[in-house]
Formats: C-alpha cells, sequence, structure tokens
C-alpha cells in the first residue's frame, strides 16, 4: 500500500512539473488548438500532407457563435438553381483521392501547431490582416477599396492590397457565380497571399459586409504554396469578424464532398492545358448565403444570423484576384508576388487567368451574364482588368500580372 501511494504521489509531482514547464505561449496554443480541432469520428491522411477530419455535423466549429447557439442547419438549400457552366477540364481536391467521409460528417482541414506558430496573435487566426491606409486613421475607409464609384471617403484605399476585377453594381444582387480558371502564381514575401475569386458585398453604414469564394496561394495561413479552395466572410471589413474557410465560428458545412482550405489540382499551365472551377454564392429565402462549387454541389452557407444588410442582397459583385502585401501601392520594390497566371491579361486564353461564364442573380430570379459591368485595376503597371468579346460571343474577363517588373512596376 505505501508503494502505491508513493507511486501516486510521484506520478501527481510529474503532472505538476509539467504543467509547470508549459510556456504561456504553448498553454494559448494548445487551448486554441483544442478550440479549432473538433472531435473527430474518422480521419483522412491526404498524399499532400493534409489531415482532414470528419466530424459530426452538428458538432462543427460554427456552433460556437453566439449568434448560432439556438441556430437549427439547413442541410439543403431551399433552391437549387441551374448553373450554365460547361466546365471544360475537372478538377478535384487532393485529399479525395484517398477516402471519404461517412454520412453524418463533414470534412474539415486539421489545423496545425505550426499553423499557429507562423502568426503574430491566435487571436487573429485565419483573418486577412486589417487594411493599412495613408493620411487616415480610419480602416472603416475600406469600403472604397471595392466601391470607388461611391465617393465614401474621398477614394482612400488601402496600401496593402491591391485588385483587378470586373465589378457590376446594382440593389438586389441574390448571388453570383464564374467558372474560375485555376494557377498556382507566385508568392514573394512570407506574408504575401494572392486570390482569384468572387466578392458579394452590401454596405453597413460606412463598413461593408461580403461573403468571398475562389482560389488562394496563402503560404503563412495553410503552410505550403498550394492553390486551395478558400470561402471568407466579414461584417465590419475585416476588421474584427470573420475567417478563411472554418478556422473560427459562422460558416455551416454540409456538403461532405469538399474541405474548404484543401488544395485543388490540377493547375493550368502556360501554353499548356487550362483548368477552371465553378464557384458560386446564392441568397436562400431565409436569408443564407450558400457556398457551392462544381454546378449545383453545395458546400455550406453563412447563416443570416451573421449579417444585417446582407440577408436581403447585396449592392456588389466583383470578379477578379487581389494581392496582399506589405510591399504594394508606391512602396519600392514592389512585391513580386503574381496575381491569376502571374502573367498580364493581354495574352488571353493559354497565358493569362480568366473567369468565364459570369452570371448574376437578381429579382427577376435568373441567371444571367450582368449588365453596365466595369474592368478595374488598382496598379494597373502591376496587375490589370481586361473583358474581352469576340466575334459576338459572351464576354471572358481576363486578369492578373507579375507584380515587380521593372521599369514600370519598379
Amino acid at each position: 500500500m505505501l508503494l502505491l501511494w508513493v507511486m501516486f504521489g510521484s506520478y501527481i509531482l510529474d503532472i505538476k512539473a509539467g504543467a509547470g514547464a508549459s510556456s504561456p505561449l504553448e498553454i494559448t496554443i494548445e487551448a486554441k488548438l483544442k478550440q479549432l480541432n473538433k472531435p473527430y469520428l474518422k480521419t483522412i491522411k491526404s498524399e499532400d500532407g493534409d489531415i482532414i477530419d470528419c466530424v459530426d455535423v452538428y458538432k462543427q466549429p460554427a456552433f460556437d457563435h453566439p449568434a448560432l447557439q439556438n441556430h437549427k442547419i439547413q442541410m439543403i438549400p431551399d433552391f437549387l438553381q441551374e448553373s450554365h457552366n460547361a466546365s471544360a477540364k475537372d478538377v478535384f481536391q487532393i485529399w479525395q483521392r484517398s477516402e471519404s467521409c461517412p454520412e453524418g460528417t463533414i470534412p474539415i482541414r486539421r489545423i496545425m501547431k505550426e499553423d499557429l506558430l507562423r502568426i503574430a496573435s491566435s487571436n487573429r487566426f485565419g483573418m486577412k490582416p486589417p487594411a493599412i491606409f495613408k493620411n487616415s486613421t480610419k480602416t472603416t475607409n475600406a469600403y472604397n477599396l471595392h466601391f470607388p464609384n461611391l465617393n465614401v471617403t474621398n477614394g482612400v484605399v488601402p496600401e496593402d492590397r491591391s485588385a483587378a476585377y470586373l465589378e457590376a453594381m446594382g440593389q438586389n444582387f441574390m448571388g453570383a457565380e464564374a467558372d474560375i480558371n485555376v494557377w498556382n502564381p507566385n508568392i514573394d514575401l512570407p506574408d504575401d497571399f494572392t486570390t482569384a475569386q468572387i466578392w458579394l458585398k452590401a454596405r453597413n453604414g460606412i463598413d461593408f459586409e461580403s461573403v468571398e469564394a475562389g482560389w488562394v496561394v496563402n503560404p503563412k495561413l495553410y503552410g505550403d504554396k498550394a492553390t486551395r479552395l478558400f470561402a471568407y466572410w466579414t461584417t465590419d471589413s475585416y476588421q474584427s469578424t470573420g475567417c478563411f474557410d472554418l478556422t473560427c465560428s459562422g460558416f455551416v458545412q454540409t456538403g461532405t464532398e469538399v474541405a474548404l482550405g484543401a488544395a485543388l489540382k490540377p493547375v493550368s499551365s502556360d501554353s499548356g492545358n487550362q483548368y477552371d472551377y465553378n464557384v458560386g454564392m446564392y441568397l436562400d429565402y431565409a436569408g443564407n448565403w450558400w457556398l457551392r462549387v462544381r454546378n449545383n454541389k453545395p458546400v455550406g452557407y453563412w447563416p443570416a444570423e451573421l449579417f444585417s444588410s446582407l440577408t436581403s442582397s447585396a449592392i456588389v459583385v466583383e470578379w477578379g484576384g487581389q494581392v496582399f502585401s506589405s510591399n504594394l501601392k508606391k512602396t519600392t520594390p514592389h512585391t513580386r508576388t503574381a496575381m491569376g497566371s502571374g502573367n498580364f491579361p493581354d495574352g488571353q486564353f493559354g497565358h493569362s487567368c480568366f473567369m468565364r461564364n459570369l452570371r448574376i442573380k437578381d429579382n427577376s430570379l435568373a441567371l444571367k451574364y450582368p449588365q453596365n459591368v466595369n474592368a478595374s485595376a488598382e496598379e494597373p503597371n502591376c496587375y490589370k482588368a481586361l473583358n474581352v468579346m469576340k466575334n459576338g460571343a459572351e464576354p471572358v474577363f481576363y486578369f492578373g500580372g507579375p507584380g515587380q517588373r521593372p521599369p514600370n512596376c519598379p
């Protein structure tokens, strides 16, 4: 009996010693990992190194959000809008070649300790960095980044983002989609990222709300330079709400076939095969914004409880690309992080990144090509935008560029 008590006491001392050895950083990281990675019923090890956890659909991160404590999951949208897409090549996610998640679970890319160690604050893990403005301390001026025609604050735009996009403005957009050409552009600086995406935005005071989706190359978030499917949301211009994928509570995933944040293959090559991926976001009758891919495959939705203005409609749709970097907008040297294919739009098909089969949904409830669109680039010497119509065919939007290329983009 005495020996048992000695062993038990030694065990307790070992626990206390181990707990004392943990640094505040380690304790914070472990707590964050526990919050992010929910208990799983099955694990899939992807050949690209990702770990996909199959999590009970009712125990996913979304329900950590205070506004969703009593939310009832809508498993399928109350509409399935027909897509006009005729995708040329089939793009898949690498993990799908291994196994699949069982019924009643959803695939979630596991967050690792090293993912958290790459960021300055675990509280902002998965969030876009706040915008930086010259001669302004008000981050709410981010509204102008994608609403230049509304003259909200005299056209102030962030210094750390550069976008090239096709914009449609209105009052009642209930959805948008496109076939997005898939590439793997160069990333220059450690904190840089580049996207090809769709934005749907609504105004909330001088801030905006948005839902966004497409592909991204973001080494700081994902730990590599792979091209990955992403989804994003914010209610305050990226300041304190929203995140990529399921790295915070909010997005409710329902589909079992797609893992947000997982890598896409194959990617297009210059003068080689071209691949595209259909992405769309649509508002349902309850005010939820649904994300769907590959022609009517629902991934999940952003619940109406997250938003105010976006629960009724969006007022702006944009298709295009965005580069984030500290070396943009008159900073020399400019980042060499590329947008799209890394080539300017002039090369067009086979050389430049494109979006085709662009569609919007408005009060008519029909999918159609948008009217009164405007192509724009914030740094046309570094990244460009070009909407091309040939022989009466439907326009194809090309965008992108290499970033730094002296003398025009020094």
